[in-house]
Protein backbone atom coordinates (compact mmCIF):
# COMPACT_ATOMS: atom_id res chain seq x y z
CA UNK A 1 0.00 0.00 0.00
CA UNK A 2 1.23 3.48 -0.81
CA UNK A 3 2.02 5.72 2.13
CA UNK A 4 0.52 9.11 1.28
CA UNK A 5 2.24 11.74 3.34
CA UNK A 6 1.07 15.29 3.30
CA UNK A 7 2.77 18.29 4.75
CA UNK A 8 0.69 20.67 6.79
CA UNK A 9 1.90 24.25 7.17
CA UNK A 10 -0.46 26.61 9.02
CA UNK A 11 -1.68 29.63 7.08
CA UNK A 12 -0.34 28.38 3.75
CA UNK A 13 -1.66 28.62 0.23
CA UNK A 14 -2.26 25.39 -1.69
CA UNK A 15 -3.09 24.24 -5.21
CA UNK A 16 -5.48 21.27 -5.39
CA UNK A 17 -6.82 18.89 -8.01
CA UNK A 18 -9.94 16.99 -6.98
CA UNK A 19 -11.39 14.35 -9.31
CA UNK A 20 -14.61 12.44 -9.67
CA UNK A 21 -14.25 8.67 -9.28
CA UNK A 22 -15.53 8.14 -12.83
CA UNK A 23 -14.14 10.76 -15.15
CA UNK A 24 -14.67 9.72 -18.74
CA UNK A 25 -17.89 11.08 -20.17
CA UNK A 26 -19.22 12.38 -16.86
CA UNK A 27 -20.15 15.97 -16.15
CA UNK A 28 -21.56 15.62 -12.70
CA UNK A 29 -19.81 18.72 -11.38
CA UNK A 30 -21.34 20.97 -14.04
CA UNK A 31 -24.76 19.32 -13.77
CA UNK A 32 -24.72 20.08 -10.05
CA UNK A 33 -22.66 23.28 -9.98
CA UNK A 34 -24.99 25.05 -7.53
CA UNK A 35 -24.72 22.09 -5.16
CA UNK A 36 -20.91 22.33 -5.41
CA UNK A 37 -20.95 26.08 -4.76
CA UNK A 38 -23.22 25.52 -1.79
CA UNK A 39 -20.86 22.90 -0.39
CA UNK A 40 -17.92 25.32 -0.54
CA UNK A 41 -19.98 28.04 1.15
CA UNK A 42 -21.28 25.73 3.88
CA UNK A 43 -17.86 24.33 4.76
CA UNK A 44 -16.22 27.75 4.67
CA UNK A 45 -18.59 29.00 7.42
CA UNK A 46 -17.19 26.60 10.03
CA UNK A 47 -13.75 26.01 8.49
CA UNK A 48 -12.66 29.32 6.93
CA UNK A 49 -10.52 29.46 3.82
CA UNK A 50 -10.05 31.87 0.95
CA UNK A 51 -10.54 30.77 -2.64
CA UNK A 52 -7.76 32.50 -4.59
CA UNK A 53 -8.67 30.89 -7.93
CA UNK A 54 -10.82 28.02 -9.15
CA UNK A 55 -11.95 26.22 -12.26
CA UNK A 56 -14.64 23.56 -12.30
CA UNK A 57 -14.67 21.16 -15.24
CA UNK A 58 -17.14 18.35 -15.94
CA UNK A 59 -15.23 15.70 -13.98
CA UNK A 60 -12.63 17.49 -11.86
CA UNK A 61 -11.70 20.84 -10.40
CA UNK A 62 -8.54 22.79 -9.68
CA UNK A 63 -8.28 25.52 -7.11
CA UNK A 64 -5.91 27.54 -5.00
CA UNK A 65 -6.98 27.95 -1.38
CA UNK A 66 -5.41 29.92 1.45
CA UNK A 67 -5.94 28.82 5.02
CA UNK A 68 -6.13 31.14 8.03
CA UNK A 69 -3.06 31.78 10.12
CA UNK A 70 -2.51 28.90 12.53
CA UNK A 71 -4.68 26.48 10.52
CA UNK A 72 -3.27 23.73 8.30
CA UNK A 73 -6.19 21.30 8.04
CA UNK A 74 -7.08 21.29 4.35
CA UNK A 75 -7.86 17.55 4.41
CA UNK A 76 -10.89 18.03 6.67
CA UNK A 77 -12.15 20.81 4.42
CA UNK A 78 -11.96 18.61 1.33
CA UNK A 79 -13.61 15.72 3.13
CA UNK A 80 -16.47 17.97 4.21
CA UNK A 81 -16.88 19.58 0.77
CA UNK A 82 -16.94 16.20 -0.96
CA UNK A 83 -19.33 14.70 1.60
CA UNK A 84 -21.74 17.64 1.47
CA UNK A 85 -21.76 17.62 -2.34
CA UNK A 86 -22.36 13.86 -2.38
CA UNK A 87 -25.34 14.16 -0.04
CA UNK A 88 -27.01 16.40 -2.62
CA UNK A 89 -26.69 13.81 -5.40
CA UNK A 90 -29.22 11.00 -5.81
CA UNK A 91 -27.74 7.59 -5.07
CA UNK A 92 -27.29 5.23 -7.96
CA UNK A 93 -23.59 5.20 -8.80
CA UNK A 94 -21.85 1.83 -8.97
CA UNK A 95 -19.84 1.01 -5.86
CA UNK A 96 -16.76 -1.13 -5.41
CA UNK A 97 -16.89 -3.70 -2.64
CA UNK A 98 -14.43 -1.65 -0.55
CA UNK A 99 -16.55 1.51 -0.85
CA UNK A 100 -19.68 -0.49 -0.08
CA UNK A 101 -18.04 -2.03 3.01
CA UNK A 102 -17.00 1.44 4.26
CA UNK A 103 -20.41 2.98 3.54
CA UNK A 104 -18.86 5.40 1.04
CA UNK A 105 -20.37 6.91 -2.06
CA UNK A 106 -18.68 6.35 -5.40
CA UNK A 107 -18.71 9.96 -6.55
CA UNK A 108 -15.21 11.25 -5.74
CA UNK A 109 -11.77 9.75 -5.92
CA UNK A 110 -10.74 9.13 -2.33
CA UNK A 111 -7.65 11.25 -2.51
CA UNK A 112 -6.80 14.62 -4.00
CA UNK A 113 -3.62 16.13 -5.34
CA UNK A 114 -2.09 18.99 -3.37
CA UNK A 115 0.84 21.30 -3.92
CA UNK A 116 2.14 23.91 -1.50
CA UNK A 117 2.51 27.27 -3.26
CA UNK A 118 6.13 28.20 -2.64
CA UNK A 119 6.45 31.73 -3.96
CA UNK A 120 4.95 34.34 -6.26
CA UNK A 121 6.23 32.68 -9.46
CA UNK A 122 4.77 29.34 -8.35
CA UNK A 123 1.45 31.07 -7.63
CA UNK A 124 1.39 32.71 -11.08
CA UNK A 125 2.17 29.40 -12.82
CA UNK A 126 -0.70 27.71 -11.01
CA UNK A 127 -3.08 30.60 -11.70
CA UNK A 128 -2.26 30.27 -15.39
CA UNK A 129 -2.75 26.51 -15.28
CA UNK A 130 -6.15 26.83 -13.60
CA UNK A 131 -7.44 29.39 -16.06
CA UNK A 132 -6.01 27.62 -19.12
CA UNK A 133 -7.51 24.24 -18.13
CA UNK A 134 -10.89 24.52 -19.95
CA UNK A 135 -8.99 25.42 -23.13
CA UNK A 136 -6.53 22.56 -22.59
CA UNK A 137 -9.43 20.10 -22.32
CA UNK A 138 -11.15 21.48 -25.45
CA UNK A 139 -14.16 22.77 -23.53
CA UNK A 140 -13.80 26.31 -24.86
CA UNK A 141 -11.49 28.21 -27.19
CA UNK A 142 -11.09 31.14 -24.83
CA UNK A 143 -10.59 31.15 -21.07
CA UNK A 144 -12.94 34.14 -20.85
CA UNK A 145 -15.81 32.04 -22.23
CA UNK A 146 -15.72 29.35 -19.51
CA UNK A 147 -18.37 30.26 -16.93
CA UNK A 148 -17.09 27.97 -14.14
CA UNK A 149 -13.83 29.76 -13.48
CA UNK A 150 -12.39 32.67 -11.58
CA UNK A 151 -10.78 33.95 -14.80
CA UNK A 152 -13.18 36.87 -15.29
CA UNK A 153 -12.52 38.06 -11.73
CA UNK A 154 -8.80 38.22 -12.59
CA UNK A 155 -9.56 40.08 -15.84
CA UNK A 156 -11.68 42.61 -13.92
CA UNK A 157 -8.80 43.08 -11.46
CA UNK A 158 -6.37 43.77 -14.34
CA UNK A 159 -4.33 40.60 -13.81
CA UNK A 160 -5.14 39.10 -17.25
CA UNK A 161 -6.18 40.73 -20.50
CA UNK A 162 -9.57 39.54 -21.79
CA UNK A 163 -7.86 37.83 -24.77
CA UNK A 164 -5.23 36.11 -22.58
CA UNK A 165 -5.75 32.60 -23.92
CA UNK A 166 -5.28 33.76 -27.50
CA UNK A 167 -1.64 34.23 -26.60
CA UNK A 168 0.81 31.35 -27.05
CA UNK A 169 0.73 29.12 -23.95
CA UNK A 170 2.53 25.85 -23.38
CA UNK A 171 2.00 24.50 -19.89
CA UNK A 172 4.15 21.49 -19.05
CA UNK A 173 3.14 21.08 -15.42
CA UNK A 174 1.51 17.76 -14.46
CA UNK A 175 -1.18 18.36 -11.84
CA UNK A 176 -2.44 14.84 -11.36
CA UNK A 177 -4.82 14.71 -14.29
Amino acid sequence: MTDYRRIYIPGSTWFFTVNLAKRKGHQLLLDHIENLRGSFIKVRKDHPFKIIAIVVLPDHLHCILSLPEGDSDFSTRWGLIKADFSRGIAKGESLSSSRNKRGERGIWQRRFWDHLIRDENDLYAHLDYIHWNPVKHGLTKNAADWPYSSFQRFVNAGFYPENWCNLNHNFEIDFGE
